[in-house]
């Protein structure tokens, strides 16, 4: 699971980091409201660990901004602010839950695995331009040619298709993909090359598109 965590009280969000990395999750952070809008703007995550009281823009203006641009990345508050009328308009911002500091991290993970079960129900068709995924049936068809993909290229494209339009960051693909282990870098760049070989090479616009330093998307051009 990739989490952003949202949150100006440095030593807060690093504890936060460290459990949630241990339970699995990656971690990616924003030390400001402004930060955390271009965060979440540019980059794919699962989840958005959201602060209320930030500078610059605070946690309601955030959520508002994101939801009015249209991401639908499930949101939780976590504020000492606690009050019926701060959840209400938490609420009525776009967050989808609400836990009141201090809360235990046992809890907070739990409360994400929930948030990111509800928004990810199993679909059986991905479609993105040309290409249709068929995850059930392990299926990649292009202009009505079947991709032949090996499994982990499988994995990749699902990955970024689950994503698109998004950037999903190379660190993510790996552990995704490998898990936590070192020395998958020339790995990955071996399966991207057969993917881009397969999905992309023998049409005439290509779909995946790669950001240098930062990681790849599956979109139209």
């Amino acid at each position: 699971m990739n989490i952003l965590i949202v949150e100006d009280d440095v030593d807060l969000a690093a504890a936060m980091a460290d459990y949630l990395e241990r339970q699995g999750a990656c971690c990616d952070f924003a030390y400001h409201g402004q930060a955390g809008l271009r965060q979440a703007s540019q980059y794919s995550y699962d989840v958005i660990v959201l602060d209320l009281l930030m500078p610059r823009i605070n946690g309601y203006q955030l959520c508002q901004q994101l939801r009015q641009q249209g991401l639908s990345t499930p949101i939780l508050m976590l504020t000492a602010c606690n009050g019926d009328t701060d959840q209400l308009s938490g609420f009525t911002a776009g967050v989808d839950d609400y836990v009141s500091k201090p809360c235990p991290m046992p809890l907070l993970w739990a409360r994400l695995q929930a948030l990111h079960r509800r928004s990810n129900p199993v679909h059986d068709k991905l479609q993105i331009a040309d290409l249709q995924i068929y995850l059930k049936q392990h299926r990649a068809i292009r202009q009505g040619q079947v991709l032949q993909l090996s499994p982990t290229a499988w994995r990749i494209l699902c990955l970024l298709a689950k994503h698109s339009p998004k950037i999903v960051k190379r660190t993510e693909i790996e552990d995704a993909i490998w898990g936590r282990q070192e020395g998958n870098t020339g790995n990955l760049n071996v399966q991207l090359h057969t993917l881009r070989n397969t999905v992309d090479k023998p049409f005439d616009k290509k779909l995946i598109h790669t950001q240098v330093g930062v990681g790849l998307c599956l979109r139209s051009e």
